[in-house]
Protein backbone atom coordinates (compact mmCIF):
# COMPACT_ATOMS: atom_id res chain seq x y z
CA UNK A 1 0.00 0.00 0.00
CA UNK A 2 1.32 3.13 -1.47
CA UNK A 3 2.24 5.89 1.99
CA UNK A 4 0.31 9.17 1.82
CA UNK A 5 2.70 12.01 0.56
CA UNK A 6 3.16 14.14 3.66
CA UNK A 7 4.48 17.12 1.70
CA UNK A 8 1.43 17.66 0.47
CA UNK A 9 0.13 18.38 3.33
CA UNK A 10 1.29 22.11 3.81
CA UNK A 11 0.02 22.66 0.34
CA UNK A 12 -3.82 21.50 0.66
CA UNK A 13 -3.68 23.38 3.92
CA UNK A 14 -2.63 26.50 2.06
CA UNK A 15 -5.42 25.32 -0.38
CA UNK A 16 -8.21 25.44 2.40
CA UNK A 17 -6.91 28.79 3.43
CA UNK A 18 -7.41 30.84 0.35
CA UNK A 19 -10.61 29.58 -0.77
CA UNK A 20 -11.79 30.37 2.70
CA UNK A 21 -10.30 34.00 3.13
CA UNK A 22 -11.45 33.94 -0.97
CA UNK A 23 -14.75 33.13 0.04
CA UNK A 24 -14.46 35.45 3.48
CA UNK A 25 -14.91 39.13 0.92
CA UNK A 26 -18.14 37.69 0.01
CA UNK A 27 -19.87 37.04 3.97
CA UNK A 28 -18.38 40.44 4.61
CA UNK A 29 -20.32 41.75 2.03
CA UNK A 30 -23.34 40.59 3.26
CA UNK A 31 -22.88 41.29 7.15
CA UNK A 32 -20.87 44.73 6.15
CA UNK A 33 -24.57 46.62 5.63
CA UNK A 34 -26.16 45.47 9.01
CA UNK A 35 -22.50 45.68 11.13
CA UNK A 36 -20.52 48.62 12.10
CA UNK A 37 -16.27 47.48 11.23
CA UNK A 38 -15.43 46.89 15.25
CA UNK A 39 -18.77 44.74 15.80
CA UNK A 40 -18.79 42.92 13.03
CA UNK A 41 -14.61 42.33 13.81
CA UNK A 42 -15.70 41.40 17.70
CA UNK A 43 -18.55 39.29 16.57
CA UNK A 44 -16.08 37.44 14.13
CA UNK A 45 -13.27 37.11 16.90
CA UNK A 46 -15.87 35.98 19.38
CA UNK A 47 -17.39 33.00 17.43
CA UNK A 48 -13.46 31.99 16.26
CA UNK A 49 -12.56 31.73 19.95
CA UNK A 50 -15.14 29.93 21.10
CA UNK A 51 -14.05 26.94 18.19
CA UNK A 52 -10.79 27.28 18.85
CA UNK A 53 -10.99 27.42 22.62
CA UNK A 54 -13.35 24.26 22.33
CA UNK A 55 -10.49 22.15 19.92
CA UNK A 56 -7.99 23.21 22.48
CA UNK A 57 -9.86 21.32 25.55
CA UNK A 58 -10.55 18.99 22.97
CA UNK A 59 -7.18 18.24 21.91
CA UNK A 60 -5.66 18.93 25.53
CA UNK A 61 -3.37 21.24 23.98
CA UNK A 62 -2.85 23.46 27.37
CA UNK A 63 -1.00 27.08 27.47
CA UNK A 64 1.73 27.54 24.57
CA UNK A 65 5.31 27.91 26.27
CA UNK A 66 6.35 31.40 27.40
CA UNK A 67 8.62 31.50 24.39
CA UNK A 68 5.98 31.67 21.77
CA UNK A 69 4.19 34.72 23.51
CA UNK A 70 5.63 36.93 22.06
CA UNK A 71 5.17 35.99 18.53
CA UNK A 72 1.76 35.19 19.71
CA UNK A 73 1.16 38.38 21.33
CA UNK A 74 2.17 40.43 18.36
CA UNK A 75 0.32 38.62 15.50
CA UNK A 76 -2.87 38.90 17.74
CA UNK A 77 -2.66 42.82 18.14
CA UNK A 78 -1.98 43.38 14.40
CA UNK A 79 -3.74 40.51 12.36
CA UNK A 80 -6.36 39.13 14.28
CA UNK A 81 -7.37 42.61 16.29
CA UNK A 82 -6.38 45.69 14.72
CA UNK A 83 -6.45 44.51 10.39
CA UNK A 84 -9.66 43.33 11.33
CA UNK A 85 -10.78 46.06 12.71
CA UNK A 86 -9.02 48.63 10.31
CA UNK A 87 -10.36 46.71 7.27
CA UNK A 88 -13.76 46.09 7.67
CA UNK A 89 -13.57 50.38 8.10
CA UNK A 90 -11.68 51.19 5.51
CA UNK A 91 -13.36 48.61 2.76
CA UNK A 92 -16.47 51.20 3.57
CA UNK A 93 -14.39 54.45 2.77
CA UNK A 94 -13.02 52.96 -0.74
CA UNK A 95 -14.30 51.30 -3.51
CA UNK A 96 -13.57 47.18 -4.01
CA UNK A 97 -11.15 48.20 -6.55
CA UNK A 98 -9.07 50.19 -4.33
CA UNK A 99 -9.28 48.03 -1.23
CA UNK A 100 -7.89 45.54 -3.66
CA UNK A 101 -5.19 47.08 -4.92
CA UNK A 102 -3.55 48.69 -1.50
CA UNK A 103 -4.21 45.79 0.91
CA UNK A 104 -2.18 43.65 -2.36
CA UNK A 105 0.86 45.19 -1.21
CA UNK A 106 0.79 42.51 1.76
CA UNK A 107 2.38 39.90 0.81
CA UNK A 108 5.41 42.19 -0.88
CA UNK A 109 5.65 43.39 2.88
CA UNK A 110 5.94 40.15 4.25
CA UNK A 111 8.75 39.16 1.46
CA UNK A 112 10.85 42.18 2.81
CA UNK A 113 10.16 41.62 6.35
CA UNK A 114 10.71 38.03 6.06
CA UNK A 115 14.19 38.27 4.58
CA UNK A 116 15.36 41.38 6.83
CA UNK A 117 14.16 39.80 10.26
CA UNK A 118 13.50 35.89 9.22
CA UNK A 119 16.46 35.46 7.14
CA UNK A 120 13.84 33.98 4.52
CA UNK A 121 15.45 33.38 0.89
CA UNK A 122 14.41 35.87 -1.86
CA UNK A 123 14.73 33.17 -4.78
CA UNK A 124 14.14 34.47 -8.63
CA UNK A 125 11.24 32.65 -9.20
CA UNK A 126 9.57 34.02 -5.54
CA UNK A 127 10.00 37.36 -7.13
CA UNK A 128 8.99 36.50 -10.49
CA UNK A 129 5.88 35.04 -9.35
CA UNK A 130 5.19 38.09 -6.95
CA UNK A 131 5.87 40.29 -9.18
CA UNK A 132 3.06 38.39 -12.23
CA UNK A 133 0.58 38.30 -9.09
CA UNK A 134 0.93 41.40 -8.04
CA UNK A 135 -0.12 42.53 -11.63
CA UNK A 136 -2.74 40.48 -12.01
CA UNK A 137 -4.65 41.80 -8.39
CA UNK A 138 -3.22 45.71 -10.22
CA UNK A 139 -5.17 44.69 -13.29
CA UNK A 140 -8.20 43.44 -10.91
CA UNK A 141 -8.16 46.24 -8.54
CA UNK A 142 -8.53 48.95 -11.80
CA UNK A 143 -11.39 46.50 -13.56
CA UNK A 144 -13.48 47.02 -10.46
CA UNK A 145 -12.75 50.75 -9.70
CA UNK A 146 -15.33 53.16 -9.95
CA UNK A 147 -18.14 51.34 -8.53
CA UNK A 148 -18.04 53.30 -5.12
CA UNK A 149 -16.13 56.69 -3.65
CA UNK A 150 -12.92 56.77 -2.26
CA UNK A 151 -11.44 58.50 -0.04
CA UNK A 152 -7.80 59.41 1.50
CA UNK A 153 -9.27 57.90 5.17
CA UNK A 154 -9.71 55.13 3.54
CA UNK A 155 -6.64 54.51 1.16
CA UNK A 156 -4.72 55.02 4.48
CA UNK A 157 -7.09 52.19 6.78
CA UNK A 158 -6.06 49.90 3.92
CA UNK A 159 -2.51 50.44 3.85
CA UNK A 160 -2.71 50.22 7.79
CA UNK A 161 -4.40 46.78 7.07
CA UNK A 162 -1.85 45.80 4.57
CA UNK A 163 1.34 46.61 7.24
CA UNK A 164 -0.88 44.72 10.39
CA UNK A 165 -1.32 42.19 8.24
CA UNK A 166 2.41 41.37 6.91
CA UNK A 167 3.90 42.75 10.62
CA UNK A 168 1.29 39.59 12.25
CA UNK A 169 2.66 37.09 9.47
CA UNK A 170 6.45 37.69 9.96
CA UNK A 171 5.82 37.87 14.28
CA UNK A 172 3.84 34.43 13.80
CA UNK A 173 6.36 32.52 12.18
CA UNK A 174 9.01 31.91 15.16
CA UNK A 175 6.17 31.25 17.53
CA UNK A 176 5.67 28.12 15.08
CA UNK A 177 8.53 26.60 16.10
CA UNK A 178 7.15 26.80 19.59
CA UNK A 179 3.93 26.13 19.84
CA UNK A 180 1.17 24.20 17.76
CA UNK A 181 -0.62 25.94 15.03
CA UNK A 182 -3.49 25.77 16.89
CA UNK A 183 -2.13 27.22 19.88
CA UNK A 184 -0.78 30.21 17.84
CA UNK A 185 -4.03 30.33 16.16
CA UNK A 186 -6.32 30.09 19.18
CA UNK A 187 -4.30 32.30 21.72
CA UNK A 188 -3.68 34.70 18.72
CA UNK A 189 -7.51 35.17 18.00
CA UNK A 190 -8.14 35.39 22.04
CA UNK A 191 -5.70 38.55 21.76
CA UNK A 192 -7.88 39.87 18.89
CA UNK A 193 -10.90 39.43 20.73
CA UNK A 194 -9.91 41.40 24.16
CA UNK A 195 -8.53 43.99 21.88
CA UNK A 196 -11.85 44.23 20.38
CA UNK A 197 -13.89 44.72 23.56
CA UNK A 198 -14.62 48.55 23.55
CA UNK A 199 -17.06 47.56 20.47
CA UNK A 200 -19.32 45.27 22.56
CA UNK A 201 -22.11 47.89 23.51
CA UNK A 202 -22.10 48.26 19.04
CA UNK A 203 -21.83 44.81 18.70
CA UNK A 204 -25.15 44.08 21.10
CA UNK A 205 -27.34 47.23 19.58
CA UNK A 206 -26.70 46.11 16.24
CA UNK A 207 -27.39 42.45 16.16
CA UNK A 208 -30.54 42.88 18.23
CA UNK A 209 -31.29 45.20 14.55
CA UNK A 210 -29.62 42.77 11.98
CA UNK A 211 -31.14 40.38 9.68
CA UNK A 212 -30.40 36.77 10.17
CA UNK A 213 -28.48 36.60 7.20
CA UNK A 214 -25.97 39.29 8.19
CA UNK A 215 -25.63 37.10 11.60
CA UNK A 216 -24.88 34.13 10.25
CA UNK A 217 -22.55 35.75 7.46
CA UNK A 218 -20.82 37.18 10.84
CA UNK A 219 -20.49 33.61 12.44
CA UNK A 220 -19.45 31.94 9.58
CA UNK A 221 -16.67 34.58 9.27
CA UNK A 222 -15.62 33.40 13.01
CA UNK A 223 -16.10 29.78 12.30
CA UNK A 224 -14.36 28.73 8.81
CA UNK A 225 -12.55 32.08 7.26
CA UNK A 226 -11.18 32.88 11.07
CA UNK A 227 -10.76 29.80 12.98
CA UNK A 228 -10.36 26.66 10.21
CA UNK A 229 -8.54 28.33 7.74
CA UNK A 230 -6.27 30.73 10.05
CA UNK A 231 -5.10 27.33 12.09
CA UNK A 232 -4.31 26.07 8.19
CA UNK A 233 -2.31 29.02 7.30
CA UNK A 234 -0.49 28.48 10.75
CA UNK A 235 -0.20 24.77 9.98
CA UNK A 236 1.51 25.62 6.31
CA UNK A 237 3.10 28.43 7.40
CA UNK A 238 5.08 26.41 10.22
CA UNK A 239 6.48 24.26 6.95
CA UNK A 240 7.65 26.59 4.33
CA UNK A 241 8.95 30.35 4.33
CA UNK A 242 6.73 33.62 5.48
CA UNK A 243 7.67 35.25 1.97
CA UNK A 244 6.33 31.78 -0.06
CA UNK A 245 3.27 31.46 2.15
CA UNK A 246 2.20 35.30 1.50
CA UNK A 247 2.80 35.21 -2.27
CA UNK A 248 0.39 32.26 -1.78
CA UNK A 249 -2.36 34.50 -0.70
CA UNK A 250 -2.33 35.89 -4.36
CA UNK A 251 -4.87 33.78 -5.67
CA UNK A 252 -7.34 35.22 -3.38
CA UNK A 253 -8.16 37.83 -5.49
CA UNK A 254 -8.67 35.21 -8.38
CA UNK A 255 -11.29 33.02 -6.55
CA UNK A 256 -12.87 36.47 -5.14
CA UNK A 257 -13.66 36.91 -8.49
CA UNK A 258 -15.03 33.72 -9.26
CA UNK A 259 -17.05 33.52 -6.16
CA UNK A 260 -18.58 37.19 -6.69
CA UNK A 261 -19.93 35.16 -10.04
CA UNK A 262 -21.36 32.33 -9.01
CA UNK A 263 -22.70 33.70 -5.37
CA UNK A 264 -23.92 37.41 -6.13
CA UNK A 265 -24.32 37.27 -10.30
CA UNK A 266 -21.46 39.77 -10.41
CA UNK A 267 -20.39 39.08 -13.79
CA UNK A 268 -16.56 39.53 -14.42
CA UNK A 269 -15.40 41.42 -17.33
CA UNK A 270 -12.57 40.60 -19.51
CA UNK A 271 -9.78 42.40 -17.72
CA UNK A 272 -11.08 41.18 -14.55
CA UNK A 273 -10.97 37.50 -15.48
CA UNK A 274 -7.44 38.37 -17.40
CA UNK A 275 -6.15 39.69 -13.97
CA UNK A 276 -7.19 36.80 -12.33
CA UNK A 277 -5.37 34.40 -14.51
CA UNK A 278 -2.56 36.36 -13.80
CA UNK A 279 -2.88 36.05 -10.27
CA UNK A 280 -2.55 31.95 -10.27
CA UNK A 281 -0.23 32.18 -12.75
CA UNK A 282 2.18 34.34 -10.68
CA UNK A 283 1.85 32.23 -7.69
CA UNK A 284 2.04 29.19 -9.34
CA UNK A 285 5.45 30.36 -10.50
CA UNK A 286 6.53 31.34 -7.02
CA UNK A 287 5.56 28.24 -5.25
CA UNK A 288 7.57 25.98 -8.51
CA UNK A 289 11.03 25.19 -7.68
CA UNK A 290 14.32 25.05 -9.77
CA UNK A 291 14.45 21.63 -12.01
CA UNK A 292 18.05 21.76 -10.87
CA UNK A 293 17.05 21.65 -6.77
CA UNK A 294 14.04 19.02 -7.44
CA UNK A 295 16.90 16.94 -8.79
CA UNK A 296 19.56 17.56 -6.16
CA UNK A 297 16.74 16.85 -3.31
CA UNK A 298 15.43 13.23 -4.96
CA UNK A 299 19.07 12.35 -5.22
CA UNK A 300 19.51 13.13 -1.62
CA UNK A 301 16.77 11.30 -0.16
CA UNK A 302 17.64 8.36 -2.48
CA UNK A 303 21.91 8.07 -1.54
CA UNK A 304 22.33 10.05 0.60
CA UNK A 305 25.34 8.21 2.00
CA UNK A 306 27.41 9.16 -1.64
CA UNK A 307 25.97 12.58 -1.43
CA UNK A 308 27.60 13.67 2.01
CA UNK A 309 30.33 11.72 2.01
CA UNK A 310 33.79 13.75 2.07
CA UNK A 311 35.22 14.71 -1.46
Amino acid sequence: MKKPDHRLLPVAAAAVTVVLWASAFVSIRSAGGSYSPGALALGRLLSGSLVLGLLCLVRREGLPPRSAWRGIAISGVLWFGFYSVVLNWGEQQVDAGTAALVVNIGPILIALLGARLLGDPMPPRLLAGMAVSFAGAVTVGLSMSGEGGSSVLGVVLCLLAAVAYAGGVVAQKPALGRASALQVTTFGCLIGAVLCLPFTGQLVGEAADAPLTATLNMLYLGVFPLALAFTTWAYALARTTASRMGATTYAVPALVVLMSWLALGEVPGALTLAGGVLCLAGVAVSRSRARTSRVVAAAQETRPEEIRKPA
